[in-house]
């Protein structure tokens, strides 16, 4: 077995992070258990491109589980968890992943995961499958699965210019994982995040969230919930009406550039915080992305208007400007929340990747009756997932009677 991380020797404390994982995601261990017993996926290479976390550790143990083989890389390269990455070595999974990867080990990695030529690929980002397409390298593939928003864009823009070559499901766009993931995880864990490297304290603080889709939404919401006053830039005029009707201030970015404390970008696009932006800024302003990729926050505008530059926090670089001004950018631009802290809470990601585990079952199942596009989650799925959830939680909902069915199934029934 080949495989790559920082060190073997930490595998021990990443076997307790995974065992606290497993305690918080119950369906995915139920869904395990199913995998276990009928091994659905045997025989299958699946290739992942993740963040390399205790809880992308249950699902690769789950998928193993059913059968595959899987070989598994970082999206990031400072979201790996060493110790995990270790352990899942230990089990038996080729991982090339190790925290503080270089542009080139990043791509390295991608490339060696390819070399396996996996039959399904996960992806967090889109990475894998641009890289497996740039390269040729989709031979035996049947297709692949999008975590992420920033992903699903890439993917149907792939879509729509006749470049992609293999069904994708994006994952991200199902109920059960934007409504939870997206809004909770991400909301809860950003702000965490920034806690974490900072120490400071965000009541009181203008906290401006650049971006209101789903992501935006659960970091303005946390925000606002712990006293902080906040601020909702937009381009989209239904999301920022939205935001108003929240309870949040809406204004353009440059006009929140002069007040804000704390930045936080969630929109899936490059340039949103600019020289123009930084040039109003107050000394102080802390600066962070929760986006995937670290393009939210224009670096080479920043460096560019800077005499000097110096790491003065873990994860805090400060950036002093030509005009003697302080700002502070987290996590080099990159993802805040997997940087600075260890990302979305399990209970949360048991949705997510429950929803995963399933869609490779569900690719399988429908091996070369897809056609080369990206298709939704299938409902059923989609609704199971939330129902093992509910079941988990112990709650319970009511049913539609028969006659209930009947009349939304209906037309001719009216006034």
């Amino acid at each position: 077995m080949d495989y790559r991380v920082k060190d073997t020797k930490l595998a021990g404390g990443g076997r307790l992070r995974i065992e606290w994982a497993e305690r918080h995601m119950p369906v995915l261990m139920r869904v395990r258990e199913e995998f276990s017993k009928g091994k659905p996926l045997s025989g299958v290479r699946i290739g992942a491109c993740l963040h390399v976390t205790k809880e992308t550790a249950v699902l690769v143990r789950t998928l193993k589980a059913g059968g595959a083989e899987v070989y598994l890389c970082a999206s990031n390269p400072l979201s790996t968890q060493d110790d995990v990455a270790a352990a899942l070595v230990e089990d038996g999974i080729s991982v090339f992943a190790w925290r503080g990867e270089s542009s080139d080990d990043y791509y390295w990695s991608i490339s060696r995961v390819l070399e396996e030529k996996p039959q399904v690929m996960l992806d967090d980002g889109a990475d894998l499958i641009a890289t497996a397409h740039v390269k040729d390298m989709l031979d035996e593939a049947i297709g692949g699965q999008e975590e992420t928003t920033t992903g699903v864009i890439r993917l149907k823009a792939m879509e729509k210019s006749g470049d992609l070559r293999i069904p994708v499901v994006a994952v991200n766009d199902a109920s059960s994982k934007r409504l939870f993931d997206n809004y909770y995880g991400t909301g809860e864990s950003s702000l965490h995040g920034v806690l974490r490297c900072t120490n400071i304290l965000l009541p009181g603080k203008k906290v401006v969230v650049l971006g209101y889709g789903h992501c935006g939404q659960g970091i303005a919401k946390m925000a606002r919930a712990v006293g902080a006053h906040t601020i909702v830039c937009e381009v989209d005029p239904i999301k920022a009406l939205k935001a108003y009707y929240d309870g949040h201030e809406v204004m353009p970015s440059l006009r929140a550039a002069e007040i804000g404390d704390v930045f936080i970008t969630a929109t899936g696009c490059k340039d949103v915080l600019t020289r123009e932006h930084f040039m109003r800024m107050r000394s102080g302003a802390m600066l962070a992305n929760a986006g995937h990729f670290n393009v939210e926050v224009s670096i080479p505008d920043l460096k560019s208007i800077s005499r000097r530059v110096r790491k003065i926090r873990e994860n805090v670089e400060e950036y002093e400007l030509e005009d003697g001004r302080k700002l502070y950018l987290l996590a080099e631009g990159r993802l805040v929340n997997l940087v600075c802290g260890e990302g979305h809470p399990s209970e949360v990601m048991d949705l997510s990747f429950s929803l995963q585990a399933l869609c490779v079952k569900y690719l399988m199942e429908n091996r070369g009756e897809l056609e080369s596009r990206v298709y939704n989650v299938p409902d059923e799925v989609d609704r199971r997932v939330a129902e093992l959830k509910l079941e988990t939680l112990g709650v319970e909902i009511d049913k539609l009677t028969e006659e209930q069915q009947k009349y939304l199934e209906s037309w001719k029934l009216g006034t």
